[in-house]
């Protein structure tokens, strides 16, 4: 096969270092685009960013050059460096070390979108950690509790 071609849609979610809600909702929309940018800036497609002041979604359609921890890296570390100097309170911020990275058929992809866009719907009767062990359930992953929460 003369060509390499991928059609690789994951669904990344990760939160603020200790699930602390310090991302502002006055901030929030500059921060989803700037994660948007930052994929589009790594070759990978971000369809959809979302999220409330402790965690964020990403729907991304990843480059076939680069894996989803390289992505992961560049989207956390990019951020946390910009997001210290949107406001001065944010000086010690940071993600959690872990992510959840789940793949998505294409064919999900539009359901996904709405999922994510519904974010402040969902979290009106679910915390971010009850909404993240009922995603581990749904797209399958074994998990240990105790290993989940850094």
């Amino acid at each position: 096969m003369p060509q390499s071609l991928s059609m690789v849609i994951v669904h990344l979610i990760f939160s603020t270092k200790d699930r602390f809600p310090c991302i502002a909702p006055s901030i929030r929309p500059h921060l989803h685009a700037y994660l948007a940018t930052v994929a589009r800036n790594s070759k990978c497609e971000a369809y959809r960013v979302d999220g409330r002041g402790d965690h964020v979604h990403l729907a991304v359609r990843l480059s076939r050059t680069m894996t989803i921890s390289e992505l992961v890296e560049e989207l956390k570390t990019s951020s946390s460096k910009w997001i210290k100097t949107q406001q001065p309170e944010l000086r010690q911020f940071s993600w959690q070390r872990g992510y959840g990275a789940f793949s998505v058929s294409p064919n999900e992809l539009e359901a996904l979108e709405a999922y994510i866009e519904k974010q402040e719907e969902h979290h009106r009767v679910r915390t971010f950690q009850e909404e993240y062990l009922a995603l581990l359930k749904e797209y399958g992953v074994q998990y240990d509790e105790r290993y989940v929460w850094d």
